[in-house]
């Protein structure tokens, strides 16, 4: 299916994660466990049904790929009982991100070539959503003018996150839609109180792992950093549409090795890649209880779980804030 669209925009949803740290907590709230991304924290939208209709305001609904595990079909099929959802691809395994970025891409580049795709995990909370978009577009518009090059989405920090990622500014490298991009000097992986500090006063933004690019330029940068795993997806693009294809994958899976996207793939490749700035959004990365808690506190939002299931935090200061926002 090689997609001939003006808009050569498609969304790729990682949906596959198993969310360990928030697993007990979703066992004493639900009596049961359910990865967090299938989980309605408030409103009336699980967190994957956010990301889903993120995806569709920037690309017709059948351009985007949400990748599932296996064993979540049954939560896939819950979710999506009233959603247009585009491709599903169910991973044999869970081999880290390197091969969930991939595995997606690989379908995409044989679908269109030409493409460009966002990359949304699925469990990350995000208000208000036009800002957002807005500012993805803006990527969008700068991978068409910088197309050697990947481009993040980065929040300004508002206190010492010891959990999150980190992206190091370097210069201008150019401007979007009024958004100014830089360049990537480096990144830090979840860094120590020090190190942490250290990025917060030198200006470093939070990486949301929200990653907008040319096909080909990722996948380029695959062969580079990750060759294993592109010979392995490699097979698969040439089995794909045929009756081999099934057998293929389930083959590859077998001996995917585990590599990590961001470790192995973006920290090597700095140079490559572009940072703009997610401004006037509230944005958090779901993976801890008392950071669902804290973020829901701060908008004035009653959770849909009692705050007796959340144990206190071990680590991670949170600031005061007082944000008038509404969330559906």
């Amino acid at each position: 299916m090689r997609d001939a669209d003006v808009n050569p925009v498609w969304s790729i949803i990682l949906a596959g994660g198993e969310g360990e740290r928030t697993r007990p907590f979703i066992e004493r709230w639900l009596g049961r466990s359910k990865p967090k991304q299938y989980c309605t924290f408030v409103g009336h939208r699980s967190m994957l049904q956010h990301t889903l209709d993120r995806a569709d305001r920037l690309g017709a609904p059948r351009q985007k790929v949400t990748v599932v595990s296996q064993h979540h079909q049954e939560f896939f099929a819950e979710a999506m009982s009233h959603y247009q959802k585009g491709q599903v691809l169910v991973q044999p395994a869970n081999c880290d991100t390197g091969a969930g970025v991939f595995f997606p891409l690989t379908y995409v580049r044989q679908w269109n070539p030409n493409a460009t795709v966002v990359l949304f995990p699925s469990d990350h909370f995000i208000f208000p959503e036009d800002r957002f978009v807005e500012t993805v577009q803006r990527a969008i518009r700068a991978s068409e003018i910088f197309r050697d090059r990947l481009f993040l989405l980065g929040v300004p920090p508002t206190h010492l996150e010891l959990d999150y990622g980190w992206i190091k500014v370097g210069g201008v490298l150019g401007w979007s839609g009024g958004s100014c991009i830089y360049h990537v000097d480096s990144f830090l992986e979840k860094p120590g109180s020090s190190e942490s500090l250290q990025a917060l006063a030198n200006g470093a933004l939070w990486n949301t792992l929200v990653l907008v690019a040319k096909v080909e330029t990722l996948w380029q940068l695959g062969v580079q950093y990750l060759p294993m795993v592109l010979d392995r997806f490699s097979l698969l693009s040439r089995a794909i549409g045929t009756n081999r294809e099934g057998s293929v994958l389930r083959q590859i899976y077998q001996q995917m090795p585990a590599a990590n996207f961001s470790s192995e793939l973006l920290q090597h490749a700095s140079s490559h890649i572009g940072v703009l700035e997610l401004e006037e959004v509230l944005w958090s990365d779901w993976g801890r209880p008392d950071r669902i808690q804290k973020t829901l506190e701060s908008l004035g939002k009653e959770p849909a779980f009692p705050s007796s299931v959340v144990e206190p935090p071990t680590s991670s200061a949170w600031p005061q804030s007082s944000h008038n926002l509404e969330v559906a």
